[in-house]
């Protein structure tokens, strides 16, 4: 790929776990470095002192740890000031729902310092939320799973006499269950509410073959680019443990329906389950990107770097077409660093 003019630019990037349930963060820094050029200079943003990408400087140039989301804006705001003083940030990608609310509130004060983002709006954010996806569904005729909004044990139980079993049960960021037993899903639905908050979604259960779809919205009604990928090894929390790029125009055709339904701005994710009947039904709307997005750069779309490109206000040209065929088997493996950088992070919150 052409190295990108622009590859002085300074970037911040969130999402660097990368465990079992990775993130999309070292993923989106693959594709940055090798769109833009190995002079990119990336700002890694963690929330924990294990995140392995705050460790591979040959991705990071620097990491600073950064509060919580339920700390709120002024502390985000505050610890980015602080940052940026330092680095001068030109950008920066949150790749965690739970923290896109707080991104976006702030997005304002961030280009007035400079730092440039390229965010869905509240509204498009809480339309697609779990707790409100089955009703969007419906308003703009896509096939969604019947789902309950589960406050205590009597909604779920209310919910399992309408869903029957098995149903999935899921939290409002993250986490999901198929449950086979009242016993699972009670099981679930504390777990899950208690590391996530309430309410808790109770989902109708689509068996079928699982496809996700990534995308990049241009907020006009239109996608600048679209992958799709299916599934091939799932791990025990749901995530794609290995995918391959398909071509499917009805896949196309689904992504381009939802850019017009919600003029969606920025990068999203699909999950989606086609059943028995060739029925394309959206299990979850994922708000930026996903953690397998370095496979839409190496089929020919890199999206991160589109995006980057798009805000700092170049006219992007969409993509037209992709390789199928290209297939991603994530991997484990040991990386070895010396305990004083992890102290020296867990103590000074950068490294």
């Amino acid at each position: 790929m052409t190295a990108y003019k622009h590859n002085d630019l300074c970037i911040g990037v969130t999402g660097l776990n990368a465990n079992d349930n990775p993130g999309p963060g070292v993923a989106v820094i693959r594709a940055l470095k090798e769109g833009l050029g190995i002079g990119v200079k990336i700002i890694g943003l963690s929330y924990e002192s294990l995140e392995p990408g705050i460790y591979m400087h040959y991705l990071v140039n620097k990491t600073y740890q950064v509060p919580y989301p339920t700390a709120g804006t002024e502390s985000l705001i505050e610890r980015i000031r602080q940052i940026h003083e330092k680095e001068g940030l030109d950008m920066i990608i949150p790749n965690f729902d739970a923290e896109l609310y707080n991104f976006i509130k702030i997005a304002p004060q961030l280009k007035k310092m400079g730092i440039h983002t390229l965010l869905p709006a509240i509204d498009q954010l809480l339309m697609r939320d779990k707790v409100n996806l089955a009703a969007f569904g419906w308003q703009n005729n896509f096939h969604v799973p019947a789902d309950h909004k589960l406050l205590s044990e009597a909604d779920l139980k209310a919910a399992a006499e309408e869903l029957k079993f098995p149903m999935v049960i899921k939290g409002k960021f993250y986490g999901a269950t198929v449950a086979y037993t009242l016993t699972a899903a009670l099981n679930a639905f504390h777990q899950i509410g208690s590391a996530w908050g309430y309410p808790v979604i109770a989902q109708q259960y689509i068996k079928g073959t699982e496809i996700n779809i990534a995308a990049l919205g241009d907020g006009k009604g239109n996608n600048i680019s679209i992958v799709p990928m299916r599934k091939l090894y799932i791990t025990d929390k749901g995530k794609a443990w290995a995918g391959v790029t398909i071509e499917d125009p009805a896949l196309i055709k689904l992504a381009n329906s939802f850019a017009k339904a919600t003029k969606w701005n920025g990068p999203y994710e699909m999950e989606i389950m086609r059943d028995g009947e060739d029925r394309l039904f959206i299990l979850e709307i994922n708000p930026r990107f996903p953690a397998w997005i370095y496979l839409a750069a190496a089929a020919g779309q890199n999206q991160p770097v589109s995006l980057v490109k798009m805000a700092m206000g170049e006219e992007i040209i969409p993509f037209n077409e992709y390789e199928a065929g290209k297939l991603f088997i994530r991997h484990s493996w040991d990386h070895v660093v010396d305990i004083s950088e992890f102290q020296q992070f867990s103590a000074l919150g950068e490294l």
